[in-house]
């Protein structure tokens, strides 16, 4: 059997029963990037197939079990199986996905990543820190890469200086993947504190829950890293994975069906040898402030999340948490790019980036009011904001024949940079055209890439 015979079969399944694809391979052989591999040309065994084959042969039974959750971006995100004795309910099932294999291939095939750190750390050289620390939010650190190197980044500025980090992200998976990338962060950089919150953006940079009920069942830890090797901070990161499974549950909104913590967490680690040095720096559960010298705002929002929306429930928010004399740096997609010419030949006419920058700033403004005075809003030329990024080619893979591989990772960039829902996608990915068109505009640019924009909001430095 071929792989592409089985992974049709595997997407028939899937489209009909409403699984996630990367739901199915875990269920069913216990391998949740079976489907990626397939798309990427893997090979299977015979084993795989017949278990495969098994799983789809029990389907009225699972999907009799199966409880959905809608994922932020507003698309059937995962599909989990109760257990016989379970309720189907969708708050205490959900975990957070939102397009997971599509992320994943994003990020490991492009360069965004890399481009957008770049980007961050030239505003290193436009701060100015003051004691205790150097202090730095991240909102949304996803797979951690960006604040890696950023901290790489900043260590290089600001060897001596004590740092204190603070990272929000509400899917467990991001947080794992974070903390993989911080023993190394802990070994160079001993003075330095790293707090990783669950919490929503008006909350997140102060470590407070607004709602009384939510301050009641706050989750409030501390490591204490002992040793003084990255083998040793990993041991003990590592030893962490019990009390995130426990503690770092996420549901669904019922008022808007994205993804909302089911108690507030804050983890705090150090380098207990460092403890005293950090005193001053280490956050205390109820005494906490905000005063960041940098706030940095990779693609905290859908692109087509209404602008309003933006500037009130995540824009305006972090502009309030910045210190005197700090700086927010806001990231989104532009558009405008060989990657939205292969969506617009399947969608003609489709742009999912509905805001630019100027209409951003503008709508905080607004939302800031008299809370706004100290603050300046630049969104600068299209030459200083404007960034690309491109997948990652050889010259070779661009030719008259390109591989299976290169097109697939290039249709999955584009359309996870647009934000294509899964519905739309299978009416095009039936056909085939979908890779005629990825082809044809690879061909045209000799490659895949997309523009990023950015934009500032500093305050003001104190007189004095």
């Amino acid at each position: 059997m071929t792989s592409e015979s089985l992974l049709k079969e595997i997407s028939d399944f899937c489209r009909d029963v409403g699984m996630a694809e990367s739901t199915f391979g875990r269920l069913a052989v216990n391998d949740g990037k079976l489907v990626s591999r397939l798309r990427f040309g893997g090979r299977v065994t015979t084993d795989t197939v017949q278990r495969v084959r098994d799983f789809i042969g029990r389907a009225p039974e699972v999907d009799g079990r199966r409880a959905t959750a809608e994922g932020s971006n507003g698309v059937k995100a995962l599909a989990i199986p109760a257990s016989v004795d379970e309720k189907a309910d969708v708050g205490k099932n959900f975990r957070f996905y939102d397009n997971r294999q599509k992320y994943l291939s994003f990020v490991t095939t492009c360069s965004e990543k890399w481009a957008v750190a770049d980007r961050v750390s030239m505003e290193l050289a436009n701060i100015h820190p003051r004691p205790p620390a150097v202090r730095l939010f991240d909102a949304g650190v996803g797979d951690g890469t960006v604040l890696t190197r950023v901290m790489r980044s900043m260590h290089n500025r600001f060897p001596t200086m004590p740092f204190y980090i603070v990272g929000k992200e509400i899917s467990l998976e991001d947080v794992r993947l974070t903390l993989e990338k911080m023993p190394d962060r802990f070994f160079e950089h001993p003075s330095t504190v790293l707090v990783m919150t669950n919490m929503y953006y008006s909350e997140a940079p102060w470590l407070s829950p607004k709602s009384v009920t939510a301050a009641t069942s706050l989750v409030w830890h501390e490591l204490a890293l002992n040793g003084n090797t990255a083998y040793d901070f990993e041991q003990q990161i590592t030893d962490l994975q019990g009390f995130l499974g426990e503690n770092w549950q996420a549901k669904v909104s019922k008022t808007t069906g994205n993804p909302i913590y089911e108690k507030p967490v804050v983890l705090v680690i150090y380098r207990d040898d460092y403890k005293f040095l950090l005193d001053q720096v280490r956050p205390r559960r109820g005494v906490t402030r905000a005063d960041y010298d940098l706030v940095v705002a990779s693609q905290p929002y859908r692109a087509r999340a209404s602008t309003d929306f933006k500037a009130q429930k995540v824009v305006a928010p972090l502009a309030r948490s910045l210190a005197p004399g700090g700086r927010l740096i806001g990231i989104h997609s532009h558009g405008d790019d060989p990657g939205l010419e292969i969506v617009q030949k399947l969608w003609p006419g489709e742009n999912p980036f509905i805001t630019d920058r100027h209409a951003l700033l503008r709508a905080t403004k607004a939302e800031l009011g008299s809370a706004g005075r100290d603050l300046n809003f630049n969104a600068y030329s299209d030459a200083r904001s404007l960034f690309r990024y491109a997948m990652h080619t050889l010259p070779s893979e661009i030719s008259a024949s390109i591989g299976t591989s290169t097109l697939f990772a290039a249709w999955n960039a584009a359309i996870y940079v647009a934000q294509i829902e899964d519905e739309r996608l299978s009416e095009v990915v039936g056909s085939g055209a979908y890779l005629d068109a990825t082809k044809d505009i690879l061909q045209k640019h000799g490659g895949l890439w997309f523009w990023d924009e950015s934009y500032i909001i500093s305050r003001k430095r104190d007189s004095v």
